[in-house]
């Protein structure tokens, strides 16, 4: 039971906060929202292999920069930012595990699709409302955190590809949400697909092996 004690409280701990925590005042539900993260990032931490390497500290940093993001989301930019480079971290991390195959080829396809989608209905958007400042950053972060989701793929280590697949749900939940139209229940869906995805990129720590 000892080994569970930690996901079961980072799951507490989430629910309390997509669910229970009040939007007011701010400074608690920033507090609650950040608490799942430090406990995955302590589980995080717990998951790797006794003999770790480079790429499992960069996948650790990118789960850190994450956590900043979560913090400083509320002003939009620099919360993106943090995002953006936390994922650079994890594309650096996971691309020390590629293997390279047809399989893994083909899926930039629905990946580049699925991107192409999102990015039409958002930039269009940005673009009604003449949101000028975001066009770029919104389109880096894109490009990247599909990039991200691909070196998932690239790793072959399951839990990191389902990790990364609920990462870019959450985020196009939230771009969607913020930009085209309003989602019923969105916070609860962002949230619970957030907590999800970094919770199984700290799992798969275990199961990469030290590189040289």
């Amino acid at each position: 039971m000892k080994k569970f004690g930690l996901p079961v409280l980072i799951l507490v701990m989430g629910i309390l906060y997509i669910f229970v925590i009040p939007n007011n005042p701010e400074a608690l539900k920033t507090l609650f929202k950040l608490i799942p993260m430090w406990l995955i990032l302590i589980y995080a931490y717990k998951r790797m292999p006794a003999k770790t390497s480079r790429p499992h500290w960069i996948i650790w940093c990118g789960l850190f920069f994450c956590m900043l993001g979560d913090g400083l989301l509320r002003w939009f930019v620099i919360g993106l930012t943090a995002f953006l480079i936390g994922h650079i971290f994890y594309t650096v991390g996971f691309s020390r595990y590629r293997q390279l195959s047809k399989q893994a080829l083909f899926i930039l396809i629905p990946l580049g699709l699925y991107g192409s989608l999102i990015g039409y209905y958002v930039i269009g958007a940005l673009l009604q409302e003449q949101n000028y400042p975001l066009l770029v950053p919104v389109l880096i972060y894109l490009v990247v955190i599909l990039l991200m989701c691909w070196t998932a793929f690239l790793s072959r280590n399951k839990w990191t590809i389902i990790g990364s697949i609920l990462f870019v749900i959450s985020d196009s939940l939230l771009s969607w949400n913020m930009f085209v139209s309003d989602i019923l229940y969105s916070d609860i869906l962002i949230m619970t697909t957030y907590y999800s995805a970094q919770f199984l990129i700290a799992h798969s720590l275990r199961f990469f092996e030290a590189t040289p």
